[in-house]
């Protein structure tokens, strides 16, 4: 894989890290203690096919224990390796190593399991020209990380949060009377931001077409109702699928047309990569 996406804040990371950290060591490694404080070498070790993800909280986690740690990375980020590949050496103070261990590898199994599937997606519908988006379904304190796991994988971003655009929904659309009125109230409270509306039937998308915003969400269409949906708006506003997508779907439903297609799984079902840390050189 070789694609450009934005690195994650280094204040984000720094925040993750510490958080992690200090919920592990509380008051010390006392079995760490245990070693000789000594200078040591470890390798890492992904054990199945993924794409590489977390580099930077993984690096952050060791240094924050031991500054002078050595990490040479034989993968880039976003790269997809094979089983049994070890992507990268280490040499640090013992204890520092394995104190820093498991926070690491959490970072970097759960961030290269969303960038992993995520590159899946993308595979999945290359060609028809639909981006593959995330949503707002992340584990709680990780959402920047994960989002940047999206853009590692292929995909694109989604709003960060519910401040960064207006989304319209049945909710909002109920308590306003109508989509037209909806979207009038939006424009008029927060000009700046785009404006996203969720569509329940065709009816809805017309109205939405007619009244203006930035993308319309077609949620659980029939795959006739969305081929037509995507003809009424083609040259007009962008459409979005969200709701039963998964990998044996995804494809078709590109097909029909739509521009973008969110989907909660990326960072909501979470299957981490297998990845382990060893002291020593492998096979020494």
């Amino acid at each position: 894989m070789s694609h450009e996406f934005a690195p994650p804040p280094a204040d984000v990371v720094a925040a993750d890290v510490a958080r992690a950290l200090a919920e592990d060591l509380g008051t010390g490694d006392v079995t760490a203690a245990l070693l000789p404080d000594i200078t040591d070498t470890a390798y890492l070790l992904c054990k199945e096919s993924a794409v590489v993800c977390g580099r930077p909280w993984f690096d952050a986690c060791h240094r924050a224990l031991d500054r002078d740690v050595a990490i040479a990375w034989h993968v880039a980020e976003g790269d997809r390796v094979r089983a049994d590949t070890v992507i990268a050496t280490l040499e640090g103070r013992a204890r520092a190593l394995v104190s820093a261990e498991r926070a690491a590898l959490n970072f970097l199994q759960t961030l290269s399991g969303t960038a992993t599937i995520t590159a899946e997606y993308v595979e999945a519908v290359r060609g028809t020209g639909a981006v593959i988006l995330d949503t707002r379904k992340t584990i709680p304190g990780l959402r920047i990380a994960q989002k940047y796991a999206v853009r590692a994988g292929g995909g694109a971003n989604h709003r960060m949060g519910l401040h960064d655009a207006v989304m319209l929904k049945e909710n909002h659309v109920r308590a306003a009377g109508s989509i037209t009125a909806a979207i009038k109230r939006a424009r008029e409270a927060q000009p700046s931001l785009p404006l996203i509306v969720e569509v329940e039937t065709l009816a809805q998308l017309d109205e939405a077409l007619l009244a203006g915003c930035e993308r319309i969400l077609i949620d659980d269409f029939d795959a006739a109702s969305r081929r037509e949906a995507v003809q009424r708006a083609k040259g007009r506003i962008p459409l979005e699928v969200s709701g039963g997508v998964d990998l044996q779907t995804v494809r078709a439903i590109a097909e029909d047309g739509v521009d973008c297609i969110s989907i909660g799984g990326l960072t909501k079902h979470v299957r981490a990569i297998d990845l382990s840390m060893k002291l020593g050189r492998r096979g020494g």
